[in-house]
């Protein structure tokens, strides 16, 4: 594996933790600014709607650009976005700070896949993307949780200032040690759409929406459903953050492991169906801490073991798009995220935050069903033509 791999994931680590962190504070958020919770969750809506749209577009405008240069204009952006956030005053400007993190934070997320998945050899590529997302889920194990100490301790302003820092530090670890690479030749932004006209593909992609879209629903309201269902203290909070990070960045790198080893199609059917199985069973156990945890551990690492073999299905799939299809593919994740957010401030709003898990299992059966359509549907090689593996 090569060691620049794990620059990246450094640079993905510190994005992540900006993207999850108002989950951990979103009722501390909501109190300071006087906002319901359902409102402070549209930081989380707004910020996957913009991360979404921005990825194929800045993909497709910055083509022409030598990577290295653009990753740090890309966390420059990004540092400026979390000084914002820090410095806001009021939701608006709070809102406007999410925007450019999010916008600059989709640069550098797939610019991280990418270039990971082309300085390796092709035996290594899962395992190299899994590594990346290993960086965002460790924000879990680290960012989240303590991202929630300092906004106990400090105020929510606080982890920004911090995120703003790491950023900087990132910034100086790809200027020292990252080597310049020439950007891939230019794919227009009407082209990379037109491949979603393939059934193979787009049911690929909406597989990850409606993961996502069923893990968020839950995930995004998490610290309301621990206190709520199991009545737990902001420091038993953090506890079970922590844990549930642990649990992600080894799911991360399993899952980049079963893709290699096992297969990607396998390792997606069998996750996805997990995943699914999971979901309805995490508000049966709430009556238990214990057996909440065990629940929780293989939720958790069941939703980052997805990724690694869903990018690595897309490239199996598209080789000849594979950039196109990962930047999409990023795209289609925050999808998932905006609308699970929105679905379960939905479901807060006019049920209980207990329901937000059976209502997210719904989401992966959907999931399951995409994923199964296209697997079974002709592989594509170009726009057009089709040919069997």
């Amino acid at each position: 594996m090569n060691m620049k791999v794990y620059l990246l994931a450094i640079a993905a680590f510190v994005v992540g933790t900006v993207e999850l962190i108002i989950g951990g504070i979103l009722d501390i958020i909501a109190g300071d600014l006087q906002v319901s919770i359902s409102t402070a969750g549209w930081l989380i809506t707004m910020f996957s709607v913009v991360f979404a749209l921005s990825a194929p577009i800045l993909l497709t405008v910055t083509a022409k650009a030598e990577r290295k240069a653009l990753y740090l204009w890309a966390l420059a952006v990004f540092f400026v976005g979390n000084v914002i956030s820090w410095l806001s005053p009021h939701y608006s400007i709070l809102m406007l700070g999410r925007i450019f993190s999010a916008a600059s934070g989709s640069l550098i997320i797939v610019l991280s896949i990418t270039i990971a998945s082309s300085i390796v050899q092709e035996a290594y590529r899962a395992r190299a993307i899994g590594v990346i997302f290993m960086g965002v889920s460790g924000s879990l194990v680290l960012g989240v949780p303590l991202g929630l100490v300092i906004g106990n301790s400090f105020g929510w302003r606080a982890p920004f200032l911090l995120i703003s820092v790491l950023t900087l530090v990132s910034m100086i670890g790809i200027s020292a040690f990252l080597p310049k690479i020439p950007a891939r030749p230019t794919i227009p932004l009407r082209e990379q759409l037109l491949t979603l006209k393939k059934p193979k593909i787009i049911s690929a992609q909406l597989t990850s929406v409606f993961m996502l879209t069923g893990h968020l629903t839950l995930y995004a309201y998490f610290t309301p459903f621990l206190k709520t269902a199991l009545h737990l203290s902001s420091g038993w909070v953090s506890i079970v953050y922590f844990i549930f990070g642990i649990s992600a960045v080894l799911g991360g790198g399993v899952g980049g492991w079963a893709a290699d080893k096992l297969g990607s199609t396998k390792s997606i059917l069998v996750i996805i169906a997990s995943f699914a199985v999971v979901m309805f069973l995490i508000p049966a156990v709430t009556f238990s801490l214990y057996l909440f945890l065990v629940v929780m551990i293989v939720w958790s690492m069941l939703s980052w073991a997805i990724t690694p073999a869903q990018q690595n299905y897309l490239i199996e799939t598209a080789p000849e798009s594979y950039e196109i299809q990962q930047g999409l593919n990023t795209s289609a994740l925050h999808v998932g995220i905006a609308l699970g957010s929105a679905v379960g401030g939905f479901v807060i709003e006019h049920h209980s935050v207990v329901d937000t898990a059976w209502v997210g299992g719904i989401f992966v059966l959907i999931a399951f069903v995409c994923a199964v359509f296209s697997i079974t549907r002709p592989a594509t090689s170009k726009l057009g033509q089709s040919f069997t593996i």
